[in-house]
């Protein structure tokens, strides 16, 4: 399981509007400028995480983005859904199926395998939030639940 860059991009600029809340609005030059990303990269982003409810756009002289919810109403899931389309992807659900040849798909072992594994990880994105990832950002191990020495 691999994430592209737009989702490592987009939980830094979540990140960073969850860290400054207090500011109405952020801008994509902003968030570019402070991360060192690309400003059209972020924009495009931005645009898929506010069609999923993530964000919100404002419009204007004084426009950017804000957190359309507060930070602990927002998932790792819901994050991860909007800019990968999935958190894991099985490939032997129905609509993927029929798109591929699996000639083992009769006797296949391991199909329960992947749907356990996506169950698994979709529980635990669901149960992180955006405001849990801002609080443990000084000190992700303990997210991950590994202890501390």
């Amino acid at each position: 399981m691999r994430f592209t860059t737009k989702t490592e991009y987009g939980f830094v600029c979540l990140v960073y509007m969850a860290k400054n809340v207090s500011k109405s609005v952020v801008t994509v030059k902003e968030i570019a400028e402070k991360e060192h990303f690309s400003s059209t990269y972020i924009e495009k982003i931005m645009q898929g995480l506010r069609a999923a409810n993530i964000v919100i756009s404002h419009q204007g002289k004084e426009g950017g983005y804000s957190l359309a919810r507060h930070p602990s109403q927002i998932t790792l899931k819901e994050i991860i859904e909007a800019l990968e389309g999935k958190t894991f992807e099985v490939f032997c659900e129905p609509k993927i199926r029929e798109h591929i040849v699996c000639t083992h798909y009769c006797m296949c072992g391991i199909s329960p395998i992947w749907e356990k594994t996506k169950k698994v990880l979709d529980d635990f994105f669901s149960s992180v939030t955006l405001e849990a990832i801002v609080q443990e950002s000084r000190s992700p191990q303990r997210l991950a639940g590994v202890k501390q020495e």
